[in-house]
């Protein structure tokens, strides 16, 4: 091994030390037991760590392999990008509906061995240990609060209503008890996962208290983070600067565009009807949903394996280790959608696809099927398990640490147009579902940029032309235009005021890789499955990094 292999496996140490919520989503093994220190001193060392890291990295001197140049580049941003966040005091914000330690609490819980006694000693000690946890994640709130930094109040209302949930009589913390009793635990075993969880139950119920009781009242009204924490966000989560203006008259060009897609799909699933009732046709048809959760879970299941099986060695070389995925049903309490989970380290927990449903019994299939080959294979599962399966090409920090949204989500994204073009929406349903679905992210790019920039909406537009971004508007806009949901709208509203540009990065995302594949194409001898090798061959870097490599500089 090289000192740069050496000096990168040594950094995750460091960090799931550090770290160990993270090491349980990494399926790092040694770490169950604890939480992170969610302080703002907890933050704040953790960054002082990073910093000594890159100090460390860039005292390697000259690399002549090219591989290793490029880990020296891909650990760098990462850590300077970390480094970045906790400078600019965003650690002191880090509460939302999505993506804050709020859901990554409970959500750490879905990723824990629980099929050992040793196992659930450990979910027992997080259990035990959450109001501990919380209590120094609302020193960080109370920190940032003495600095005059707060979020806005809808992002607040948000974590209480989901604390709550977690609190209350049908918490999904409880069916830990249920999970560890059909699992073979021993009676007294139960008991004590029964009571471990009424700890972890009032370590929620005390975090809502804070939140109404205290918190509320310092947070601002004004959804719109600005300019300039817009841009701070916009290239930690795409890894390039984008030019707002621009980037906000793109969407508005791709909105229209796609919608002229979905009617022409509209004639075909219904002749002669509009584009709202074509859709409201494949929302209410119970001919063209599951009748269950379940049924919904197992259809999805076999999409991925056939995808699978039918894709490897064809368009893809696919490595043993990743030729299966698990489709899950996420417990209830948390945000509306559909998200993956990397396999661990050693592969010995499988990628996976869980679906949070919320209260829906029958779901309607159109819009999910291309939502499994984002989440699952060809989109996440592929390329987070080539750069998981990466050997020695990748140091070991790569393999397991890095994750960039404008690559991830930008290929995720082009997973669905590759899917369509090689037939796998075999119906038009399913390409109306894509379609709707591509919609959703231009909308987020034209809401995200223009709630946050305070841009008003074009007056050239047929909806509401020159007309200032409320949240109001925004869930029309998603209801018209993307065919989502009243409840998942609202969500979807929610989650871009709190967590500003990673909406963005899905389109952004999927055009840069669009464009480089028109390049690509433009050359003459085009190799598709080459491209995409060459694409995923080193890992979900940021979007400068990926066109540097394409382009061999």
């Amino acid at each position: 091994m090289s000192d740069i292999h050496d000096l990168a496996s040594a950094f995750v140490d460091e960090t799931v030390e550090r770290r160990p919520n993270l090491a349980t989503y990494l399926g790092i093994p040694g770490h169950d037991d604890r939480w992170d220190d969610l302080s703002a001193a907890g933050a704040e060392a953790v960054a002082a760590m990073e910093r000594d890291q890159l100090g460390r990295l860039r005292a390697l001197g000259t690399l002549d392999d090219e591989w290793e140049r490029l880990a020296r580049r891909v650990i760098s941003e990462e850590l300077e990008g970390e480094i970045m966040m906790v400078d600019a005091g965003e650690h002191l914000l880090d509460l939302r509906s999505v993506a804050s330690p709020v859901q990554d609490l409970r959500d750490t819980f879905d990723h824990m061995d629980k099929a050992t006694a040793e196992g659930w000693q450990n979910v027992m000690s997080r259990l035990r240990s959450l109001p501990e946890a919380i209590t120094q994640f609302v020193s960080r709130l109370e920190e940032g609060r003495r600095r005059d930094r707060t979020v806005a109040e809808r992002q607040v209302q948000a974590a209480i209503k989901q604390s709550r949930h977690h609190a209350g009589d049908e918490s999904s913390l409880l069916a830990l008890v249920d999970e560890a009793r059909e699992t073979g635990m021993t009676d007294d075993l139960v008991a004590a996962v029964a009571a471990a969880v009424d700890e972890g139950r009032r370590g929620y119920s005390e975090l809502a208290d804070h939140l109404e009781g205290t918190y509320l009242a310092s947070a601002v009204e004004r959804d719109a983070v600005g300019p300039e924490r817009h841009a701070l966000y916009a290239k930690h989560f795409l890894g390039t600067a984008i030019d707002p203006i621009a980037t906000y008259e793109w969407g508005w060009d791709e909105v229209t565009r796609l919608r002229g897609r979905m009617e022409e799909i509209a004639d075909s699933i219904s002749p002669g009807s509009s584009l709202a009732a074509a859709i409201e046709l494949l929302q209410t048809d119970p001919d063209r949903a599951a009748a269950s959760p379940e049924e919904f879970r197992d259809l999805m299941q076999e999409r991925q394996e056939i995808a699978l099986r039918e894709l490897e060695g064809v368009h893809f070389e696919v490595p043993q280790a990743i030729r299966s995925v698990d489709v899950k049903l996420a417990p209830a309490g948390g945000p509306l959608g559909a998200y993956y989970v990397d396999p661990s380290e050693d592969f010995s927990r499988p990628g996976s696809i869980w679906w949070s449903l919320g209260d829906a019994r029958v779901i309607p299939l159109f819009n999910q099927v291309s939502t499994a080959y984002h989440e699952g294979f060809p989109g996440h599962h592929l390329q987070v398990g080539l750069q998981k399966s990466a050997g020695d090409r990748f140091t070991r920090y790569q393999r397991v640490m890095v994750w960039n949204s404008g690559t991830g989500e930008g290929w995720a994204l082009y997973a669905e147009d590759l899917m369509e073009e090689l037939g796998y929406l075999e119906k038009p349903d399913y390409v109306m579902g894509k379609l709707a679905g591509e919609m959703l992210r231009a909308c987020r790019v034209v809401i995200d940029i223009g709630s946050h920039h305070e841009l008003p909406i074009p007056k050239g537009q047929p909806f509401h032309p020159g007309e200032p971004w409320t949240f109001d508007t925004g869930v029309e806009m998603l209801l018209t235009h993307a065919a989502e949901d009243p409840e998942v709208a609202e969500s979807e509203m929610t989650r871009y005021l709190g967590w500003p540009a990673q909406a963005i990065a899905y389109k952004v995302g999927q055009q840069a890789i669009r464009d480089l594949r028109d390049q690509e194409r433009a050359k003459g001898d085009f190799d598709q499955k080459q491209f995409h090798a060459r694409l995923l061959e080193i890992g979900s870097t940021g979007l400068d990094v990926l066109r540097a490599h394409i382009a061999g500089s």
